[in-house]
């Protein structure tokens, strides 16, 4: 017989358990993991935020970071290039 009762798991216990590669994320209380990238991909996103990079940092508006983990919400993802405000 299946027990029910099973607690569902939470953001913090997610964050608890050990990094994957390729990461996992957390999206609706389930675990998802990322697929992993091929070389085209790896390069756009080197590219793109490179490019981010050049146009943001010099007047301190921002910078671009690749498969920086974030967490909000109740959720936990790891987007493949995350652009964060200068003063954060």
């Amino acid at each position: 017989m299946v027990s029910l009762s099973a607690k569902p798991l939470t953001l913090e216990d997610f964050l608890q358990q050990p990094e994957t590669q390729p990461a996992s994320e957390f999206i609706k209380g389930e675990i998802i993991q990322k697929p992993m990238p091929q070389g085209k991909h790896s390069r756009l996103q080197l590219k793109l935020g490179s490019f981010i990079n050049e146009m943001l940092e010099p007047s301190q508006l921002g910078m671009a970071f690749p498969e920086l983990r974030c967490t909000f919400a109740g959720y936990a993802i790891v987007p493949d290039i995350s652009v964060i405000p200068w003063d954060r």
